[in-house]
């Protein structure tokens, strides 16, 4: 009975390990996620999935305990079908349930963090279809996605910035995309007025991504100043670095 118990532990630590590697993901995939906002998302449905696991592992557990009471014992067998339950669940809520992809109707609807998080996301699902030059300035828009939420939290929803960057990231992105996926790979790379659907997507997306830094940037304005102003009246108030040493201690 001790080796059945005991081959039993290996089993469900195995299964275990099972779950922990359908986390990551199978292998590691570096770049995965584009920006905090859908990490942010990925970790929330992570946790909804171990949430399920460890009520199924309660489930598998107490049902085996009451067979064993009943039966006086589940045997050899009965520890197998734990073990198999253990990781088809394993298996299951490793994969399910699926981080759910936005719509593009819903990028630029909530708050300026759901917002971010949402675009990221449908832009993760995109980067497959992508050509290299794209990926990686999707990539990019991930990072100056972040920032930009960041400040959208604490300014004021009806500042006219707000409105652009929900067009930018509604409408602008998104359209670019859509525009590029609907042409035949096989033409992608076949140039067209002068340039092939590959660069044009390129050219643009570096463009979608110059504005969100011209708005990241005006909106900063204010707080650069305001530190600005702050730092001249720290310096007029207690002076520079040798008034503070020749201050008495």
């Amino acid at each position: 009975m001790q080796d059945t118990t005991t081959q039993s532990d290996q089993i469900l630590s195995a299964a275990g390990k099972s779950l922990q590697v359908q986390r990551e993901g199978g292998t590691h995939r570096p770049g995965d996620s584009i920006g905090k906002g859908s990490a942010g998302a990925k970790r929330k449905n992570w946790l909804k999935r171990a949430k399920y696991f460890a009520g199924a592992i309660l489930t598998i557990l107490v049902t085996a305990s009451i067979a064993g009471v009943v039966l006086d014992g589940i045997g050899f067998t009965g520890v197998m079908m734990v073990a198999l339950a253990v990781m088809a669940a394993a298996f299951v809520f490793g994969n399910y349930p699926k981080v759910k992809v936005p719509k593009r109707t819903e990028l630029k609807q909530g708050e300026p963090k759901q917002m971010v998080a949402r675009t990221e996301l449908w832009l993760e699902a995109q980067r497959p279809a992508l050509p290299a030059p794209a990926v990686k300035l999707v990539d990019e828009l991930g990072v100056q996605l972040d920032a930009l939420g960041l400040q959208l939290e604490t300014v004021d929803q009806s500042h006219p910035s707000v409105a652009e960057v929900r067009e930018l990231v509604g409408e602008y992105i998104p359209e670019t995309i859509d525009n590029y996926r609907k042409i035949p790979e096989h033409l992608r790379s076949e140039d067209h007025v002068g340039k092939s659907a590959d660069d044009r997507l390129a050219d643009s997306l570096g463009k979608i991504s110059g504005e969100l830094d011209r708005v990241t940037r005006r909106l900063a304005e204010g707080a650069l100043d305001d530190l600005a102003i702050k730092d001249r009246y720290l310096e007029y108030r207690y002076g520079g670095a040798e008034a503070l040493e020749d201050t008495p201690k």
